[in-house]
């Protein structure tokens, strides 16, 4: 065979492969992609909420430091040592509070960023192994199917 007809197979060849990939490979990734992108936009709202559930909170604390002010300011000595009493014990509680609600916020977007990472590995994994059989055009057998699978994931 001749260079040029050489060259004109391979280019063929290559377009196919092109083609094939942005038919058959292309799409489950971008999707994969785009229900991550929303579940982490999930996340960033749940933390979001736990910031706007803080300032809650601590407005809730502010009124009550100053409803507590001005009741002492009414009171005798030892009420006011009873009105220091509760501010202390509900500054408490809502510092507790506070820090509940930032905590389990942050714990829920880590848990969900690393579901969604171990999701998509697997994913990504499952699909690059499709690829490259489909590209092979023959079946690897369940061993080294599993085999592949479990390196592509220690990669990713």
């Amino acid at each position: 065979m001749n260079l040029n007809a050489t060259l004109f197979f391979q280019m063929i060849v290559f377009f196919v492969l092109g083609w094939v990939t942005m038919k058959y490979v292309w799409p489950p990734l971008t999707k994969a992609i785009e229900e991550r992108r929303q579940k982490i936009a999930e996340g960033l709202a749940a933390a979001e909420k736990g910031k706007t559930d803080l300032a809650q909170t601590q407005a809730k604390v502010i009124a009550m430091q100053e409803s507590a002010k001005a009741e002492l300011n009414l009171r005798t000595t030892e009420v006011e040592k009873q009105g220091t009493l509760i501010i202390e014990q509900a500054r408490q509680q809502a510092e507790l509070e506070r820090t509940r609600i930032v905590e389990q916020a942050k714990q829920e977007a880590l848990q969900e960023a690393q579901r969604i990472r171990d999701s998509l590995r697997n994913e990504v994994a499952i699909l690059a192994v499709q690829g490259a059989s489909q590209i092979l055009k023959r079946e690897v057998d369940e061993k080294a199917h599993a085999d592949l699978l479990l390196q592509l994931k220690a990669q990713l």
